[in-house]
């Protein structure tokens, strides 16, 4: 390795962590562990994310190979749970920052001190890195929705602004998104509307969203991928989906509804990793002006965290250290951290696995109220009413799905309804399962007495 591999960096000094000392001078004992070695990253980020900087972290450090491991965020989580006593991975890089508190609780990530400066404490009021040190955040995120605007003017659809927009009749069997207990990013997502709205409302916005799902897809890549190539017109997606998309030609746009959080993408050295030198010289590069540069890149499209990679951004680039509220919920980290698997298998049940009977009831719901758009028939108006309760009503409460020993009970996601899952979690999700159904089909029934009326 050359000095000039090194560019960029504030100080040939040593760069002190509390996971181990980096010696970044030509020669340093710390400089030839790199050599040769493999850099093993698990991360749920796309290939157009870590293609970009394994070439480049490869390029300005030649001796080392970056291996990535593509897995889901929660697949990742447990991955480095299982293979903990022989850990061989160096890297957890991923959006959700409620899965590194996940991490760092079970004593799998070790605290690392960049060099690197110029970067805030806070975005609003949200910390950008952990407070203990245990992860950094490299990039902000914001979450919303996309569109096709060919797509939109072919089906002559209204560009929406709002969450509940999305809720609206015109848009059945338009709207894609991927569950959240498959994708954490979308779990931040649905998240960020239940802590911005509440409990019980935002859960009544998500299932009348749901109910004009066209999909819920396998993986969170497939939103923007279907609302690029037109497979259905809007999506729910993290930001940067709707950003890269535009940027590569796609003729798509994005756009924050008012409820919607800004929280950091984050980056952590695993314990115990065996090539640490390469860990904490990645987050080093990561967190510096030329890896925060890489997050212009069109495939990425990601918001930078330090102020300085603004200057170089194309007009109407959102900034939010510019003063631009881009998400008014302050999200609550240890909240979401609670709740967690509770959430992600609630939707599942409710939404995921029930969506044929969900849209049936919705559509029910939508045409009674065309018909009593102006009518005062008292009656149709009731049945209408309780239709629509019985759909958004949820079997726990917010409390609930906080409580420690009730939350402690979902261990295990069902990548589809059929897997099988702890005895205690099965019997529970199949008591939310039988009331959702029934719920449903009575929505359904009475919608439709409704509709029958007028």
């Amino acid at each position: 390795m050359t000095a000039s591999s090194y560019q960029g960096s504030t100080s040939l000094s040593a760069k002190v962590s509390l996971a181990g000392a980096i010696l970044v001078a030509l020669g340093s004992t710390s400089a030839m562990a790199m050599s040769d070695a493999n850099l093993v990253i698990v991360t749920s980020f796309s290939n157009d994310v870590t293609d970009v900087y394994e070439k480049a972290f490869e390029e300005k450090y030649p001796g080392v190979n970056v291996e990535v491991l593509s897995k889901k965020t929660t697949a990742g989580i447990k991955y480095l749970q299982e293979t903990a006593s022989n850990n061989k991975s160096d890297i957890f890089w991923a959006s959700a920052p409620d899965a590194f508190e996940v991490l760092k609780d079970n004593n799998l990530l070790a605290p690392y001190q960049s060099s690197v400066t110029g970067i805030p404490e806070t975005v609003g009021s949200f910390p950008i890195n952990d407070p203990d040190g245990f992860y950094k955040g490299f990039a902000l995120s914001g979450y919303g929705i996309m569109w096709n605007t060919r797509y939109m003017k072919a089906k002559k659809l209204p560009m929406p602004n709002e969450w509940q927009d999305l809720a609206k009749p015109i848009y059945h069997n338009h709207v894609g998104m991927s569950a959240p207990s498959r994708s954490g990013t979308t779990h931040l997502t649905v998240e960020a509307i239940l802590q911005g709205e509440g409990w019980d409302q935002g859960w009544e916005t998500l299932k009348a969203i749901s109910g004009n799902f066209k999909t819920v897809t396998e993986r969170s890549f497939g939103v923007p991928d279907g609302v690029n190539s037109g497979a259905f017109g809007l999506g729910i997606v993290i930001d940067f989906f709707g950003l890269s998309s535009k940027a590569s030609g796609f003729p798509v746009e994005f756009h924050y509804p008012t409820v919607t959080a800004l929280v950091p993408a984050n980056v952590g050295i695993v314990k115990d990793a065996p090539n640490s030198e390469a860990a904490a010289a990645f987050v080093d590069f990561l967190l510096s002006e030329e890896g925060q540069a890489l997050l212009l890149d069109k495939k990425i499209q990601r918001l930078p965290v330090n102020p300085a990679a603004y200057a170089s951004t194309p007009e109407g680039f959102p900034n939010p250290f510019t003063g631009e509220k881009l998400g008014t919920v302050d999200f609550d980290l240890d909240l979401s951290k609670s709740r967690y698997n509770v959430v992600n298998s609630l939707f599942d049940v409710m939404i995921t696995y029930r969506l044929d009977e969900l849209r049936e009831a919705t559509e029910a719901i939508q045409e009674a109220e065309a018909k009593a758009e102006g009518s005062n028939n008292e009656k149709a108006l009731s049945l209408i009413a309780e239709a629509k309760r019985l759909v958004s009503e949820v079997p726990v409460t917010a409390s609930q799905a906080s409580n420690p020993e009730f939350a402690a009970v979902f261990t295990k996601k069902r990548k589809k309804a059929t897997d099988s899952v702890g005895a205690r979690q099965a019997e529970i999700e199949q008591a939310w399962d039988k009331a959702t159904l029934e719920n449903y089909n009575k929505a359904t029934e009475l919608a439709e007495q409704a509709s029958s009326i007028l």
